[in-house]
């Protein structure tokens, strides 16, 4: 399905703390709006409300599909979401995608939600626009890896390839190292308030980080030996602290074993945020685009 620049969409990003939606006309974010997620008391019913408040505060009349990147495993085919990960008040086998459809009688799309943060950066963004094979690797409240093949998301059973922070890693797994839960593990603070910190010279802070990169670059080595990308773009809320662990980053990635890949390798940080929106509201091409691609 061909992009068009009067056409209105809906992306949501569902995170581990807020759902963000964003009424987007063509490639542009023209409304924007987003809600904090309740406490675990919460029931699945009203965290779906919540989820529809939410896209009903950006709706308009000439919407022609909703996207919604979620962070869990998932029927794409037909929009349920088999497990809502780090959130279990959503319960489990939500029909999300009907849910939507029923209350906005449009069409309904979801997806992972770095498979969304990866397809936003191939659609619209400034460091993935039109690169046909590469992976987006989202580093935030956990991790998660989305895979571009040859222009469309790889199209798998489960939305489950690229779940490299489940893989077993020392006393945890790999999310417990390379996403924001190791700054409160570890050092009992957030990584926005060590940025800080690190920002006026704290060395605690400062070596928070370096241990930081250290197990990314390790997270990094992983996704080349399994996935074998010249791009890799990075994502989410702990990327925009890059300047304090991209170096120690780079020197555990340095000594992969294939000299070069290493040489062949681009890695790129994205820090405006807007790429998960962008992607899932981008899913109403991808599908369309997959269908007729099939249908010929």
């Amino acid at each position: 399905m061909t992009f068009k620049e009067e056409n209105y969409l809906i992306g949501v990003d569902l995170g581990g703390t807020k759902i963000s939606a964003g009424l987007l006309k063509g490639s542009k974010i023209i409304n924007q709006n987003q809600r904090f997620l309740p406490g675990t008391e919460a029931t699945s019913k009203e965290m779906t409300q919540l989820l529809i408040d939410v896209v009903a505060s950006v709706f308009d009349k000439n919407v022609k599909g909703i996207g919604i990147g979620v962070p869990g495993l998932l029927d794409r085919n037909n929009g349920v979401v088999y497990e809502m990960l780090n959130i279990p008040a959503w319960g489990n086998n939500i029909p999300v995608g009907s849910i939507l459809e029923n209350c906005f009688n449009v069409p309904a799309y979801v997806d992972n939600d770095a498979n969304c943060f990866a397809l936003g950066e191939f659609r619209f963004g400034n460091l993935g626009s039109n690169i046909k094979n590469f992976v987006g690797l989202t580093i935030g409240t956990g991790m998660g890896v989305g895979i571009v093949n040859n222009g469309y998301l790889l199209h798998d059973a489960h939305c489950g390839s690229g779940e490299f922070g489940s893989i077993p890693y020392l006393d945890g797994i790999m999310e417990d190292y390379c996403s924001g839960k190791f700054f409160k593990s570890h050092y009992g603070m957030t990584g926005e308030i060590l940025a800080e910190k690190a920002s006026s010279g704290n060395q605690y802070a400062i070596n928070a980080f370096r241990e930081f990169g250290k197990h990314l670059g390790i997270a990094v080595k992983t996704i080349l030996f399994t996935l074998d990308p010249s791009v890799i773009i990075i994502g989410g809320s702990v990327a925009k602290s890059h300047l304090f662990f991209e170096n120690t980053m780079w020197e555990h990635i340095n000594n992969f074993p294939y000299k070069q890949t290493i040489n062949d390798l681009i890695l790129k940080f994205n820090t405006d945020g807007r790429s998960p929106i962008l992607g899932a509201a981008s899913l109403y091409y991808d599908r369309n685009e997959i269908k007729n691609y099939k249908s010929e």
